[in-house]
């Protein structure tokens, strides 16, 4: 019987469509546990000190691992695999790995001696806590993390070449657990150390559940001392993409450490906002994104190009077709989204109503990171791994420099302040400089998915032309369907006032349901192709038969 499960969910997945709502399906189930997590760390600590030392001492090994787990990640090894044959596949896995632990390993015992010295010129105002000891020791627990984590990306590259998607998305649900149970449990016992153990628990468990597929696919990594020529190889191809992360996460981090200075919980509410943004963000573009990767990198090592051309439009597309709704449903749930969420225990009102207007900024950025982690994929699967380390340049430029720009134009000019302030009904909540951070991000991502659509024509030509008429009918039902929600919202709060969790869920979920029900009337009414291949799509995957791998060269219809 468990040998039977084990099969069930180690089963290959073949068709695009069918892998990428498999992968949404089970990032559903992580991203719920997120939540979970986001919900117990708002219960227990609010948008407080506890929680910004805990997102901010996050940070830093996030970097670490952008930049080194980055050099021989699955993004990089997934086209060298699949034109590998098994004993090469095998030499190139252990000597990734044996020069991932040594890189890795000496860069993050460096940090930890010197921890306090980084950590307290990143975060200044933090010197003075009275847990700054406890800040120190977190992070020196965290910087286990990028080491675990970089580990099951190297063999995440095996899972994905043989599309067993199910033990993929897997990984982060049980990364979560592992969260949780260092908040509820570790936590009461250890203090603010317990919960990086809790992270560290969680990382050995994303990488041990991928431990059992390579191993029946006979390539698991041993020990070895790097060959030079060999991690070159990888290497001279992994740098841009591996500075391309590393960007991207020191912008956040970037915006991380000037929130710090804006009064305690700015870093909290910025995390929560952007880990609630990041759920559709996961759900669909992130799903899309992934599970059109290794399909791109197949397509191009064939050389076959009109296929290529066409994986990338169907799940640009698709992403657009999510995206574009749900931006504009979440800009108008927003406060009932973050209530529920977020709201009990310590997380007051006034945490809420920042938190929603920073989620609000921030998703209206949720369509452009969506293609820009779809241009990203593609860009590596062309070799073409220079072309998203220059988005995300930009991207940081931008984000920092907007950021700085609007919190000195919110101090010289108080009217500024505080019409984004009216503008979001938060003009009489403390601590609003948060606001101006979400305005630098969101605004780095708008241009430079502009940047990114117009970069793509030197791979695939003709594809950012064909997205237009996706985009003009996504964005025209998602208006109808937001004005419809915000219409059954006005309607039940005259009825029933928000005065318990049911109400808020309620007035909530009815005011989705109908904005969804008014969006899809409008797609169908536009005979939008997105929307009639979603049914279809649907029901094969609920056959029992495996889906054709995406070969069209032309629109997804028959999908």
């Amino acid at each position: 019987m468990v040998r039977e499960l084990f099969t069930k969910i180690t089963a290959p997945v073949r068709g695009l469509h069918q892998a990428a709502y498999l992968l949404a399906a089970l990032t559903f189930v992580s991203q719920a546990l997120a939540l979970v997590r986001d919900h117990t760390f708002a219960h227990m600590f609010g948008a407080g000190e506890i929680l910004d030392l805990y997102y901010a001492a996050f940070k830093v090994p996030d970097f670490v691992f952008a930049l080194v787990g980055s050099l021989v990640s699955a993004y990089v090894l997934i086209p060298r695999i699949i034109s590998s044959d098994h004993e090469e596949a095998k030499k190139l896995l252990s000597q990734a790995t044996s020069f991932f632990v040594i890189g890795s390993g000496i860069i993050c015992a460096f940090l930890a001696i010197f921890a306090p010295q980084f950590l307290f010129t990143l975060y200044p105002s933090f010197a003075g806590s009275v847990h700054a000891a406890s800040f120190v020791l977190l992070e020196r627990i965290l910087l286990l993390q990028p080491i675990l984590l970089g580990l099951s990306g190297i063999l995440m590259s095996v899972t994905q070449t043989q599309r067993r998607f199910l033990i993929f998305s897997l990984s982060p649900v049980l990364y979560n657990l592992g969260i949780i149970f260092g908040t509820v449990v570790l936590y009461p016992i250890m203090g603010l150390p317990g919960i990086g153990v809790g992270v560290v628990l969680g990382a050995l468990a994303h990488v041990s559940i991928h431990i059992p597929v390579v191993m029946k696919a006979r390539l698991l990594p041993m020990p070895t001392i790097p060959s030079f020529s060999v991690i070159w190889n990888v290497v001279k191809d992994s740098v841009p993409r591996s500075m391309a992360l590393g960007m991207s996460t020191a912008t956040t981090l970037a915006l991380i450490s000037i929130a710090s200075r804006l009064g305690t919980g700015s870093v909290s509410v910025f995390t929560f906002a952007s880990n609630l943004e990041a759920v559709p963000l996961s759900l669909f573009a992130a799903s899309y994104a992934t599970a059109a990767f290794p399909v791109m990198a197949e397509q191009m090592n064939k050389r076959d190009l009109s296929a290529y051309k066409a994986t990338l439009t169907t799940a640009a597309r698709h992403i657009i077709f999510w995206s574009s709704v749900i931006t504009v449903l979440v800009i108008v749930l927003r406060a009932h989204i973050v209530r529920i969420v977020l709201g009990s225990g310590a997380f007051n009102w006034d945490a809420t109503r920042i938190t929603a207007a920073v989620l609000a900024l921030l998703v209206l950025g949720l369509l452009a990171q969506g293609i820009i982690l779809l241009a990203a994929r593609a860009f590596y699967a062309a070799h073409r791994s220079w072309n998203p380390l220059f988005v995300q340049l930009g991207d940081a430029g931008i984000s920092v420099l907007v950021a700085v720009g609007c919190l000195s134009l919110a101090h010289q000019f108080p009217m500024f302040r505080y019409f984004i302030e009216a503008l979001f009904r938060v003009s009489d909540v403390p601590d609003t400089g948060v606001l101006f951070i979400a305005i630098g991000a969101t605004m780095g991502q708008l241009v430079m998915c502009a940047v990114a659509l117009l970069t793509l024509r030197t791979v695939a030509p003709g594809v950012a032309s064909a997205l237009f008429r996706p985009f003009f009918e996504g964005s025209a039902a998602a208006i109808v369907g937001g004005a419809a929600a915000y219409g059954v919202l006005l309607g039940l709060g005259n009825i029933a006032p928000l005065t318990s969790l049911v109400a808020v869920f309620t007035q909530c979920a009815v005011a989705g349901i109908v904005g969804l029900a008014v969006s899809a009337s409008v797609l169908a009414l536009l005979e939008n192709q997105e929307f009639k291949a979603l049914y279809q799509i649907l029901r094969k995957m609920r056959n029992s038969q495996a889906l054709q791998p995406f070969a069209s060269t032309t629109s997804d219809r028959s999908d």
